[in-house]
């Protein structure tokens, strides 16, 4: 039997044909609240960031070494804009795409500045703030407070649905900048405070053991946790973590914590990684303006980049350590830095296997508060099926703890005892 095309068919089939297109259309669309970044405009340090839709929101935050503004925004994708360096704070505009549905601006900055007036448009569709000239040291202290958020207007919030009942709350003022973790231990405010900070977390997962599967950030969580609870046991010091769980702080925020609380010491916990598996021990690291050897390059050029796992490199950082040399000029910060190394090897040898070479001096960001003694912790190498073991394990944890805390007591009685010696005198 031999079916005609009639009228009928044709209307039914082209009705089908429409359909499945406005389908197409809707699977592969763009999300509707992504707004591409349509423009960067700076005049006279005043700094609008334009949209052709609406954001939800944005955070800002300062880093250094180059000194830059970073700008991450939630429901922003890349767009195509000019910009003209002029005579501001503002030297250059780059972007990326951070995630799927965060967009990321870097403003190069000519001197050190810092930001001011962050505002979101009513409609969603651009965001300014200003960028005011302070010194050097106003600036560092403007990259320890972290984040700043460009909270989006009242209006732009969905709607709920109405309902019979409801409550009213208070809501309090949305906080900026991170907030500063809890201090355990001595109530008495004049002892001294040690932060210790987790390396990793969050998306970020360090070094993983190839053949265990064992993550970086899991271990390094679970050893501060330790060194926490062994210091709070002791009672002769404050201490605090930059992170009690599984979440991602960038490298500015976790010594900033340390300087915004006034720490006497910083302690970063790590767990090194090495394609020879054979690669054991503890080692320490202290700020230099040089790496000791070529490990030491190594570490710091892939702890130095932990703030773009995950993401894009706007840094335009090269693989050299050099670019990344801190201007440090409190030396006695590092030699206090230096003292403690040794003294921390000398006191936790006999609980944690240590390299022969068990101090390094590498350019590593995280160290780089210039006026709190810092150290990098490497407990050992996760790469190693025997340290991986050690430092997956409840014992290995405890001995590290206690070496450490031992090597902490020491350190503020010798700080104690040459107070005492010098108002004696």
């Amino acid at each position: 039997m031999k079916f005609g095309w009639t009228a009928n068919r044709q209307a039914r089939h082209k009705r089908r044909m429409v359909q499945g297109l406005a389908l197409a259309g809707m699977l592969f669309a763009a999300p509707i609240s992504a707004g591409g970044i349509s423009g960067v405009d700076v005049r006279d340090d005043h700094v609008v960031v334009r949209f052709d839709d609406r954001v939800e929101g944005a955070s800002a935050f300062l880093l250094d070494s180059p000194r830059r503004l970073a700008l991450d925004i939630p429901g922003a994708q890349m767009g195509r804009f000019a910009f003209s360096p002029g005579k501001g704070s503002v030297a250059a505009v780059r972007q990326g795409q951070l995630t799927d549905g965060t967009a990321r601006v870097v403003l190069d900055l000519s001197g050190p500045a810092a930001l001011g007036n962050p505002q979101m448009a009513a409609d969603g569709k651009s965001l300014s703030f200003s960028l005011q000239g302070v010194s050097d040291s106003r600036f560092r202290t403007e990259v320890g407070r972290g984040r700043t958020r460009f909270d989006a207007p009242a209006d732009m919030a969905a709607r709920p649905q109405r309902r019979i009942h409801s409550i009213t709350v208070p809501i309090p003022a949305a906080a900026r900048g991170v907030a500063l973790p809890p201090v355990e231990g001595s109530h008495d405010g004049a002892r001294p405070l040690v932060v210790i900070d987790a390396g990793h977390g969050g998306h970020d997962p360090g070094a993983i053991n190839r053949e265990n599967g064992k993550r970086e950030k899991d271990v390094t969580l679970a050893i501060a946790q330790a060194i926490r609870d062994q210091l709070v046991k002791s009672g002769r010091v404050r201490v605090a973590l930059t992170r009690d769980d599984d979440k991602f702080l960038v490298l500015q925020e976790r010594y900033g914590i340390a300087r915004k609380m006034g720490a006497d010491l910083f302690i970063s916990i790590h767990a090194d990684a090495a394609e020879n598996t054979e690669a054991h021990g503890a080692t320490v690291y202290t700020l230099s303006e040089t790496a000791s050897d070529r490990e030491a390059a190594r570490l710091a050029a892939r702890e130095n980049k932990a703030d773009i796992i995950n993401g894009v490199n706007l840094g335009g950082q090269s693989g050299d350590v050099s670019s990344i040399l801190i201007d440090l000029t409190q030396r006695e910060s590092m030699n206090i830095s230096a003292n403690f190394a040794r003294l921390l090897q000398r006191e936790a040898a006999p609980y944690v296997p240590f390299r022969s070479a068990y101090h390094r001096f590498a350019s590593l960001m995280v160290l780089k508060a210039p006026d709190t003694p810092s150290i990098l912790f490497e407990t050992g190498y996760i790469s190693n099926a025997d340290d991986s073991a050690f430092l997956s394990s409840r014992e290995g944890q405890q001995k590290i703890a206690r070496g450490v805390a031992r090597a902490i007591d020491v350190h503020f009685a010798r700080k104690l005892a040459m107070r005492g010696g010098a108002a004696g005198g």
